[in-house]
């Protein structure tokens, strides 16, 4: 008899879109179960009692919650194509640059979005000061971990597609090819990928969804 793994997620939410990015790298077989998060069901409430949040991954009837720990615990429990270095000091630097991008980075995103008109201002440089570390971190280099995909690249797929539908709603320019042309680049490069682009939600109705979220 098989694994047991499902995934509770949302079709908009790039931390869904996280865990199961993982689990295709890894070829790990996968329920998907698509949550209301305006109508929450038992179960997600019943797996995720503390946060009331997606994603969820579901292993054998454990519940693992919180996208950057499950990704840790895919890395742990599937061993095929890992998404993090296996070098010690490597992989301290992959972490470093996961807690950037989870923390102060999509905290500053998060801050264009809902920041008042008289804050934007601000709000836009601070993103950009993330958005141009990001680029210096790249270097060159055609994913964040070197020639393939790693956890640091998925821990950052929502700068790579939710961010510019999200600046082109708002007017705003936060990436452009002109100012970080490597990260630009690097997130055209993602996309791309047919792993990737097969996960990925149509961006006609993102966009919507996006301007519906901001509206409210």
């Amino acid at each position: 008899m098989g694994e047991e793994v499902k995934v509770f997620g949302a079709w908009a939410s790039p931390f869904s879109s996280k865990v199961e990015l993982a689990l295709r790298l890894k070829g790990v077989p996968y329920d998907y179960i698509e949550e209301d998060l305006n109508n929450k069901s038992s179960l997600l409430l019943q797996y995720n009692p503390v946060y009331k949040k997606v994603p969820v991954l579901l292993h054998n009837g454990k519940p693992i919650a919180e996208s950057i720990i499950i990704l840790e615990y895919i890395e742990e429990t599937w061993k095929a194509y890992p998404i993090l270095p296996q070098d010690p000091n490597d992989k301290a630097m992959a972490r470093f640059w996961i807690n950037f991008i989870d923390g102060k980075c999509s905290s500053a995103i998060r801050k264009v979005a809902f920041s008042p008109e008289e804050e934007r201002e601000k709000a836009v440089e601070e993103a950009c000061e993330c958005l141009k570390t990001l680029e210096s971190a790249l270097n060159g280099k055609k994913f964040f971990g070197g020639d393939t995909i790693g956890m640091v690249d998925i821990v950052a797929l929502f700068i790579a597609f939710w961010v510019r539908p999200f600046q082109e709603i708002k007017g705003l320019e936060l990436l452009s090819s002109e100012k970080f042309p490597n990260l630009f680049k690097w997130t055209d490069d993602f996309v791309s990928c047919s792993i990737v682009t097969e996960l990925l939600p149509p961006r006609d109705k993102l966009v919507a969804h996006i301007k519906a979220h901001l509206s409210k």
